[in-house]
């Protein structure tokens, strides 16, 4: 594995994530309009309370049609509401086409942001003794703020595309995305369509409570119904989880949506996602504890366990 970043020292790793794109969304109705259409509460974000937001866009059936992150750029209420929203590449021009299906006459602007980069910085040593800041070169920030999903995963930061964030964050060095996406598969973080696969992905086996992804007290959106039903009144019987394969697997050796078994042959989920030997998986809880195996393409068995995230709250550890 090349390692020459990790060679270099420093304290933090900045990552690339070219496979998520930015839409603007700017306009006096920019809360309302997207009040309608995310899981979580964008009051709060709008006000000037949080800097940033998890949430999902649903479909009319309740499955998340796309994962997104919303960042605030302006700075207090009397500016003009400017929001990022964060989501998967490869759909951003179905992201747009969405948002203007709904947009109707609400005053709101959508456009992509070409002029952009977006990165995560990782602490080159995890430990529960990482700061919430992070010393950047604030001239130049567009946004930076802790990953709302979990602290875990560090920080977002947002910057014009000519500039370097090795000249913005002091003591950085340029990350392998290979190392932040199986960094990310290895606690249980799911992020694109690969592993939340758009009018499949049930939002609360996705997670989406654990990841702060979601508000129970806000007014309707779309999608709402079941989820809300789900949570009051339905027991969640398989969630996505971090699996650890036996064996480190090339890219496609698996058939997709793979079936994973128990020792006793019983059905225990699905894998969505993996790089190597860590992956993300839909497992029957059930089972989540028991040793599991998976056949490859070659029909070649491979043996896999599952685990509790540390970040999950402590009734699932």
């Amino acid at each position: 594995r090349r390692s020459g970043s990790s060679e270099a020292g420093g304290r933090y790793r900045c990552y690339g994530l070219k496979h998520r794109q930015l839409v603007r969304l700017q306009g006096r109705d920019c809360s309302p309009f997207l009040q309608g259409l995310v899981t979580n509460d964008v009051e709060a974000l709008v006000s000037g309370g949080r800097d940033s937001l998890y949430c999902h866009l649903l479909n009319l059936q309740g499955r998340t049609l796309f994962d997104v992150i919303l960042y605030r750029l302006h700075k207090n209420q009397e500016e003009e509401p400017t929001i990022l929203l964060e989501c998967d590449a490869t759909l951003l021009d179905a992201v747009q086409k969405h948002l203007k299906v709904y947009k109707i006459r609400k005053k709101v602007g959508i456009s992509p942001c070409p002029d952009l980069s977006l990165w995560t910085i990782l602490p080159f040593e995890q430990s529960s003794k990482t700061g919430n800041t992070l010393e950047v070169n604030e001239k130049k920030v567009v946004v930076c703020t802790r990953d709302p999903r979990t602290d875990a995963m560090g920080w977002r930061l947002v910057l014009s595309k000519i500039d370097n964030p090795l000249d913005i964050v002091p003591e950085s060095h340029l990350g392998e995305i290979q190392d932040y996406h199986r960094y990310r598969y290895a606690i249980g973080i799911a992020e694109g369509v690969k592993d939340l696969p758009s009018g499949e992905a049930i939002p609360l086996e996705s997670n989406l409570v654990y990841m702060n992804g979601i508000s129970f007290t806000k007014g309707c959106y779309i999608g709402q119904e079941l989820t809300a039903r789900t949570h009051y009144t339905g027991v969640i019987r398989k969630r996505l989880m971090p699996v650890q394969l036996g064996n480190p697997l090339p890219p496609n050796s698996v058939p997709e949506k793979a079936q994973i078994v128990s020792e006793s042959g019983k059905s225990a989920g699905r894998l969505r996602s993996y790089m190597g030997d860590v992956g993300l998986a839909m497992i029957r809880l059930a089972f989540a504890n028991e040793p599991l195996q998976l056949r490859t393409a070659g029909d070649a068995p491979v043996q896999l366990k599952a685990s509790v995230p540390d970040w999950w709250p402590s009734e699932e550890n």
